[in-house]
């Protein structure tokens, strides 16, 4: 129970009020600290964010196939299609495709049927049993046919006996037409295949045959399984095994035997320098932030609100305030600086990993950094950079993309500095997308929450001893003025 001023008169509540006010400085100073480090977390998590997006636009930076600078055209593309490769040359060359790599076929020659109870012939349903027992021989491989096996079934049986051999099988039977339909996996002369049908006892059986593939007799050759074969200049590149080649830097990918094409190949930059363009401004908006961020100034004096701090504002001045304090929420961060200074070297070190004499900088290809002040912006001299594409087109891939123990390219080496930047910022902030947050950051406020919580329970206490106190003082007062009352009246009330 608490007694506030009855018998003093004093206003005890804003007395203990007051006093509380001193008691919970710490407890103030530690809230804003913990509302400061949030607003880190945050700003740390937005850049490593921006981070993460530079870092998947830096991706194909790295990879050959982003600098392919050709392109390839057909006169005949109902034979055969072509692309580049970022190994091609400009050129016209000869192509002529003289056969298509197939797979090997085998169908029923005509539709099964089944004889009902009453004698009646019925086309055959996947579901219907076979009717006939034996086995089919694939190569060296034998399959047991049971006369109650659905027409399904023994399809999936054909398939599973053949999984893990050559040729490895494809097997359906078809309702609309009553077949088996059967085809190899694989293409090319080896997938070739015979069935022989069997009883029991390892006679023909053109029952069971005329249940499978029903050409009137015990066994069945299948058609195609042939490799493929084109001309490339009038040299000859056979035993195809699929429909796609590639033959001096350009991908031919077959599609029906043909008369012989002119293929043109010629240079084409474009691709490779919007890649490298689209990077840089990427990467200079980035790079812009991260220097204001290291740069931008502190103001100490400037402390988070508290709730009861706003309510004696204005929304305008909250605002203001707030700006103010901020400020420099990562000025001066290590993880930060390092990033910079990573990212710096990464795009403008020698590639130690390309042979002496060909292109191992960015500055021979018209990329630079500039001043020290602007964090390591790049420039770009456009006319330079795409006379470099043009006419070396592979040095320039190799510039970016080399991977050697000697010294890996600059595409791959950003996008690994980028990887650790990311995985750095993480590990001090967290991330929103991530459930679990064990980041230094996370466990900093996870600290100042228990610490805020015991500092509350401690207020508690003190405020329950000061109303205590003023509690105690106030009956005290009351019983000495009741005393004194009493005494008044003895002494002068009864004369």
């Amino acid at each position: 129970m608490r007694v506030g001023g009855l018998a003093s008169g004093m206003d005890t509540e804003s007395i203990v009020k007051d006093m509380m006010k001193v008691q919970k400085l710490p407890l103030d100073k530690l809230m804003q600290q913990k509302v400061f480090t949030e607003w880190q977390q945050e700003a740390f998590r937005d850049t490593n964010l921006s981070m993460s997006n530079l870092r998947t636009s830096a991706s194909n930076m790295r990879l050959q196939s982003s600098f392919n600078s050709y392109s390839a055209t057909s006169s005949n593309p109902t034979s055969f299609t072509v692309a580049t490769t970022p190994t091609a040359m400009s050129g016209s060359y000869k192509v002529e495709v003289v056969n298509v790599a197939s797979a090997g076929k085998l169908n029923s020659t005509l539709g099964v049927s089944t004889t009902a109870a009453d004698g009646k012939v019925n086309p055959a349903k996947s579901t219907d049993q076979i009717g006939v027992a034996g086995k089919i021989k694939v190569g060296t491989i034998e399959i047991e046919v049971a006369s109650t096996d659905t027409f399904e079934g023994v399809a999936k049986k054909l398939q599973d006996a053949t999984a893990a051999s050559v040729p490895a099988l494809r097997a359906s039977f078809d309702n609309t037409t009553s077949r088996f339909f059967i085809a190899t996996k694989g293409m090319g002369s080896e997938q070739a295949f015979t069935m022989e049908f069997t009883d029991a006892n390892g006679a023909a059986s053109t029952a069971l045959a005329d249940k499978i593939i029903n050409n009137g007799t015990a066994t069945a050759t299948a058609d195609g399984a042939t490799d493929g074969l084109i001309k490339f200049d009038g040299i000859e590149i056979k035993n195809l095994k699929t429909n796609q080649t590639v033959v001096n830097g350009i991908t031919v990918n077959l599609l029906q035997k043909g008369a012989e094409t002119i293929v043109n190949v010629q240079s084409n930059p474009e691709k490779p320098l919007a890649m490298i363009k689209d990077f840089v401004d990427k990467y200079n908006a980035s790079i812009e932030t991260l220097q204001k961020q290291i740069i931008e100034k502190r103001y100490p004096d400037f402390q988070p609100l508290s709730d009861e701090q706003k309510k004696d504002l204005t929304e305008k001045e909250i605002e203001l305030w707030e700006e103010k304090a901020r400020s420099g929420l990562l000025r001066n961060d290590p993880v930060l600086k390092s990033a910079m200074q990573d990212l710096r070297r990464a795009f403008m070190d020698k590639v130690s990993g390309i042979a002496d004499g060909n292109i191992n900088h960015l500055s021979q290809i018209g990329i630079n950094t500039g001043s020290y002040t602007e964090g390591g912006k790049l420039f770009i001299d456009e006319k330079k950079l795409s006379e470099a594409l043009a006419n070396k087109p592979d040095e320039v891939m190799a510039l970016f993309t080399t991977r050697d123990a000697a010294g890996n390219g600059v595409g791959v080496r950003v996008y690994d500095t980028l990887n650790a930047v990311v995985k750095n910022l993480s590990a001090k902030a967290g991330s929103a997308s991530v459930s679990i947050d064990n980041s230094t950051l996370a466990k900093n406020i996870k600290q100042m929450d228990e610490e805020i919580s015991r500092w509350q329970d401690r207020l508690t206490r003190v405020e329950d001893r000061y109303w205590k106190q003023f509690t105690a003082m106030e009956k005290a007062l009351s019983q000495m003025n009741s005393q004194s009352t009493w005494m008044q009246q003895s002494l002068f009330g009864g004369a």
